[in-house]
């Protein structure tokens, strides 16, 4: 089986990415699976292309530092003309009503000032998992739709053209921490928020966690409970808590909220030294992750070459 998931580099990686997902690719992840850096859906809104390669750079350093084996590892953008191409292909096969209807382009202003790309990204999606063969694909509720059209798709395609492209299916995660923001615990912690104050970046140094979480939104309840609909953002910091060491957030006790922000600060930063040590001797070895980046590719472009000679010549263009 061959299971494909992704992350955008529309900011920097923070304990939320870390504890919900990337600590479970590397621990858990089959060895038919595959991770990448999707850098090409950060370019569906207005961004900064110096910024956007940074970024990237910095989030393939922290999947290596993760644990993650390399092998299983490239990056979205160094498979750019194999994509370009199989995406074409694809958006001749899907009806402008398919894409429009996605409820993420719907949801993110989808108009006549969006951009096209937030239009066709999902069909970029879809080349993403057709074009490495993936069966599996872990995705979110939002993103589930998403995957059903790249399933639309691969039909089509191989019952017009040929038979070229595995019929992926969406799976569900394992149920893992659901961090929301400090400073606003109604809303996911985010890397894309304007105001960092509620966010613990992966890169963020051990004062700096104790600054943001000594400021934790709480309540005037002065109860340390986990309640998560009477008490947010305490149950925010317990679950953060229990996340980092193992247990559940149910059986986590402290006297006051002081201490509980006390006893989280110091689970986080331990949870994230050596995630960040790793992270930051990754950044100052460029040879080295030039190298893991460059092989990644070309794993990469060695499974997808079949295929999409395959696509290319049944679609009539090769």
């Amino acid at each position: 089986m061959t299971r494909l998931s992704a992350i955008t580099p529309s900011g920097h990686a923070h304990i939320g990415n870390h504890l919900g997902a990337l600590r479970r690719w590397a621990r858990d992840g089959g060895p038919g699976d595959l991770y990448f850096v999707s850098d090409l859906h950060a370019m569906t809104v207005s961004y900064n292309p110096p910024r956007l390669r940074a970024l990237t750079r910095e989030l393939l350093a922290v999947l290596v530092a993760e644990g993650i084996d390399p092998a299983r590892l490239f990056v979205q953008s160094d498979l750019v003309r194999e994509l370009g191409a199989l995406s074409w292909v694809l958006e001749c096969t899907c009806s402008y009503g398919e894409a429009a209807r996605m409820t993420q382009f719907k949801a993110k202003g989808g108009g006549t000032g969006a951009r096209l790309g937030l239009l066709t990204y999902p069909v970029l999606m879809a080349a993403d998992i057709l074009l490495q063969g993936a069966d599996s694909v872990p995705v979110g509720d939002d993103q589930t739709q998403h995957v059903e059209l790249a399933r639309v798709l691969a039909r089509r395609f191989n019952s017009t053209f040929g038979e070229v492209f595995v019929v992926p299916s969406a799976t569900t995660p394992p149920t893992a921490a659901r961090v929301r923001d400090l400073a606003a615990p109604e809303r996911k912690m985010s890397k894309s928020t304007r105001d960092a104050a509620g966010v613990v970046f992966v890169l963020d140094n051990p004062d700096l966690i104790r600054r943001k979480l000594s400021r934790a939104v709480t309540d005037s309840y002065d109860v340390v409970a986990y309640r998560p609909e009477k008490q947010p953002g305490v149950a925010n910091l317990l679950e953060i808590y229990a996340a980092c060491v193992g247990v559940s957030p149910r059986e986590v006790e402290f006297r006051t909220y002081g201490e509980l922000k006390t006893a989280v600060a110091d689970a986080v930063i331990e949870e994230l030294r050596p995630l960040r040590e790793k992270v930051i001797e990754l950044l100052a070895d460029p040879a080295e992750l030039d190298r893991i980046r460059k092989d990644g590719a070309e794993r990469a472009r060695d499974r997808a070459a079949h295929r999409l000679d395959s696509a290319l010549r049944l679609a009539g263009v090769a």
